[in-house]
């Protein structure tokens, strides 16, 4: 097959659909790449480059449309790129497909499947597919270096002879993959960074990474995010009064606001209001990055920066991947050759369009002349914390019949034990003579104690006990002292060495027993 990328239409966009690294993969893969003359230029990929990768650079987008059996762009197709679809021709691009319901029928009447790369379902086996959590990556990153180039500060703090600089105060609104990009960046530069998101489990990720989770002191049943492709859900009324009221309180104290949430086929919900705007420090910024489906902030105004009366500036830009073409074309078109991976399975240059496989099927909007969005739930969900229930609160009567069953299940169980140990005792004893059963008996009720001994104690502790227990077994170094003394030289060795390993199994026992209690101990 033949996989083209024509040169990118929309105005401003700088990013590519393949590059010359991409394409080398490609082509193990059994297929032949064709690109757009200068389609990878604005993104730093000349077509000498691609020419030395073995691609062929055609000099129009019609003859790229005509010849290609695969078209991988960035952004959804226009109107003339749709005319050029043709029956049997697959496409594969960014669709956003809830709001392009005419290109989705154009396509499916001319024949053409249509594989969207923001709807490759967020399950572990697509991560290698998903071009939203890249693209996010890079936007949230490039979110803080913008925010950095409107603020007139230091991220962080210093103390210099001039004087001393406070840190900066950096507050990410949602926490999915372009927010923690936002922490991790945010924090790396030094600011004091506090992030906020509707899901709590993701707190522990924003700690980790040297942040402060944002608590409300409000409780809401959270939707599943298996159910919701591991999205953020709606909230309540009551919970959004909460946390625009958390925010309110947060805003005079916050230099830099970087706002990224989003919930899939809605408009951004509006979290940063204008009193909040106004509340804030002259020379703040807000960094919107929903900008695109309306803006988490009310003041915000699709790409565009503004600065308000109160000094306040405000960036709307919706191109933020475009802004670091380079980085998120090497991304884009990495997601792009693994999506082909899964289309030719065989490496034979054909492609399987197996409407059976979770991800593809996912993907597909349009095949065999039929819409296909939206696509069925994945038969394998999204990873998603699942709530637990609280254990049920026992009563002092069923704590005491819990109690009193346990008992008589171990008293059982040791009358058992004692039981069959008698009786082989007795077994043995009828046949085995005096001098060995006095060994025997002291070595069973040796297994005996340190049987209940170790049984009750914690797992954890196991390792030192063992340790411990080594050591003191090594009572067998008194045995070798007493006979190093002998005048046989391969008794003096023997004892020598059995001093030497037996010391080693003492010290060790007792450091080894030293170190891991340590761990269990508070500083």
């Amino acid at each position: 097959m033949k996989i083209g990328t024509p040169k990118e239409l929309f105005e401003g966009e700088r990013r590519v659909a393949m590059t010359p690294d991409s394409a080398t993969q490609l082509q193990k893969l059994g297929h032949d790449c064709l690109i757009e003359t200068g389609a990878g230029a604005a993104a730093g990929f000349a077509d000498a480059d691609y020419k030395n990768a073995g691609v062929e650079v055609v000099k129009t987008a019609a003859a790229l449309w005509k010849a290609a059996d695969v078209v991988a762009k960035v952004r959804a197709p226009d109107e003339t790129e749709v005319k050029r679809l043709r029956d049997g021709q697959t496409l594969i691009s960014f669709i956003n497909p809830a709001a392009s319901e005419k290109l989705m029928a154009q396509a499916a009447k001319k024949g053409s499947t249509v594989v969207a790369m923001d709807m490759v379902p967020r399950i572990s086996r697509a991560q290698k597919m998903d071009a939203l959590s890249s693209m996010a990556n890079i936007a949230g990153y490039r979110a803080v270096i913008e925010a950095g180039n409107n603020f007139g500060r230091f991220f962080t703090g210093q103390i210099t002879a001039a004087g001393k600089v406070p840190p900066a105060k950096v507050l990410v609104v949602g926490a999915g993959v372009a927010g923690l990009a936002a922490v991790g960046t945010s924090t790396s530069l030094g600011a004091i960074t506090y992030a906020f998101d509707v899901r709590p489990e993701v707190a522990e990720q924003i700690e980790s990474m040297g942040a402060e989770f944002v608590y409300l002191d409000f409780e809401e049943e959270q939707a599943d995010g298996a159910a919701t492709g591991g999205y953020a859900a709606v909230s309540s009324p009551e919970f959004r009064e909460a946390q625009l009221a958390k925010f309110r309180e947060l805003a005079p104290e916050i230099d830099i606001v970087i706002t990224t949430a989003l919930i899939p086929n809605r408009e951004a919900p509006e979290l940063w209001t204008a009193d909040m705007v106004a509340a804030m420090k002259p020379g703040s910024v807000i960094i919107d990055l929903a900008a695109e489906k309306g803006g988490n902030c009310k003041l915000t105004v699709m790409d565009e920066k503004i600065v308000t009366y109160n000094g306040v500036t405000i960036i709307g830009y919706t191109d933020f991947p475009s802004r670091m073409a380079a980085q998120a074309s090497t991304l884009y078109s990495t997601n792009i050759r693994h999506m082909m991976t899964d289309l030719t399975p065989e490496k034979d240059g054909v492609i399987d369009h197996n409407m059976e496989d979770d991800v593809i099927r996912g993907a597909t909007v349009t095949h065999a002349k039929a819409v296909t969005f939206p696509p069925p739930p994945p038969k394998i969900q999204a990873i998603a914390a699942q709530k637990k229930e609280a254990p049920k609160e026992l009563t002092a009567e069923e704590k005491r019949a819990a109690e009193t069953a346990a008992f008589k299940a171990q008293t059982r169980n040791q009358v058992t034990l004692l039981a069959v140990g008698a009786f082989v005792l007795l077994a043995v004893g009828l046949v085995a003579p005096a001098s060995f059963m006095q060994h025997f008996i002291v070595f069973v009720l040796a297994v005996f104690v340190g049987f209940q001994v170790i049984w009750g104690v914690a797992h954890s502790l196991h390792t030192p006990l063992m340790a411990v227990t080594n050591a003191i077994s090594s009572i067998i170094i008194l045995g070798a002292v007493m006979q190093i003394g002998s005048g046989s030289f391969l008794v003096i060795l023997l004892s020598a060495l059995a001093v030497f390993m037996t010391g080693i199994n003492i010290f060790g026992g007792f450091l080894v027993t030293r170190r891991m209690l340590a761990m269990f101990q508070k500083s």
